[in-house]
């Protein structure tokens, strides 16, 4: 996997905490969810929000960002808690291979490359399949399985 992280600025950080608390009260903006996972240093719940892709009957979570904290936290724990905290629902998760990914970024595009176009890899909705292959290694993808 390619280590790319695009760190979020300032505003970025606290435009995705009022989202995440919004997330924790259960009000979800185009499929904004509340994620908890155990930090990998800490051993504490860390919370972040992100949008839940749905495709063919399975949900995966996808970091767009890159090589993020929490997407480190996630493989390091395999498992997230997803909901509000009054009420999450655990997963198990697996990190999808690369080659599996470009179908899956399309369709996260196709639904949320207005709010990820800057952070993407350079990736749109239009992108061919060579360029989403070329990208694939840098955007962690996880599928929960339970």
């Amino acid at each position: 996997m390619t280590q790319r992280y695009d760190a979020p600025g300032w505003g970025a950080r606290v435009f995705n905490a009022a989202i995440r608390r919004l997330a924790e009260a259960g009000i979800s903006i185009q499929g904004s969810t509340a994620l908890r996972v155990r930090g990998r240093v800490s051993g504490r719940s860390q919370a972040v929000v992100v949008n839940l892709l749905t495709a063919d009957g399975r949900a995966y979570l996808v970091s767009p960002r890159g090589n993020t904290q929490w997407a480190r936290n996630v493989r390091a724990a395999g498992e997230v808690e997803l909901g509000p905290p009054r009420r999450p629902i655990s997963h198990t998760v697996v990190e999808v291979e690369d080659k599996a990914k470009p179908d899956l970024l399309r369709r996260y595009l196709r639904r949320w490359y207005w709010q990820v176009k800057t952070h993407v890899g350079g990736l749109t909705p239009t992108s061919g399949p060579a360029e989403l292959a070329r990208v694939a290694p840098s955007i962690p993808v996880f599928e929960l399985l339970n």
